[in-house]
């Protein structure tokens, strides 16, 4: 099953390399990292995608990450309600007539080409995993160049009222 784990840390030189050590060498498969500084000075948020077997794998993981020295907070976010985004740069085969037949296709993706040159586009978008990988798909045809993926960076949505306690509130007006 596919995890999406967040860890807040210590922003200090090895800190990756330790934690990325520890999955490797408990045989977790990374899909994705994504690393950032947060609000707060000196601290960075790390978002790992992994595939994990079972729930005590889960449990483990989480735990020896836990235990690391600069670790500050570790979640699973994976079943929580969250805004998840990915980056893609796609460098697709082109010429100039192309281009309109470009901006139609990556259109409803609310994507944008960044750069244009003689034999290719440069095409930006943000997303879902999901959505960029079906844009990739429809763009295969025309011969993709280059992908260049940030891998996935999520947090929790803001607090949401909860369906209980909506009903406690009336729009009637009289």
């Amino acid at each position: 099953m596919k995890r999406i784990i967040t860890a807040l840390v210590q922003d200090r030189s090895g800190v990756l390399n330790r934690l990325t050590g520890l999955m490797q060498r408990r045989q977790f498969n990374i899909e994705s990292i994504s690393v950032g500084k947060t609000e707060t000075e000196g601290i960075s948020k790390m978002t790992f995608v992994v595939e994990i077997a079972d729930a005590q794998k889960l449990e483990q993981l989480t735990k020896q990450l836990h235990k690391q020295i600069d670790v500050l907070k570790v979640s699973d976010i994976t079943d929580k309600a969250i805004v998840a985004r990915e980056l893609a740069l796609i460098k697709v085969v082109s010429n100039g007539h192309l281009i309109n037949e470009m901006k139609g296709i990556i259109e409803p993706f609310r994507a944008s080409i960044i750069d244009v040159s003689k034999d290719s586009l440069s095409i930006q978008v943000t997303g879902k995993p999901e959505k960029i990988e079906a844009l990739i798909d429809l763009l295969r045809p025309y011969g993709i160049k280059e992908i260049a993926r940030t891998g996935m960076t999520a947090f929790l949505r803001g607090q949401q009222p909860q369906v209980a306690e909506l009903n406690s509130y009336s729009a009637i007006v009289k």
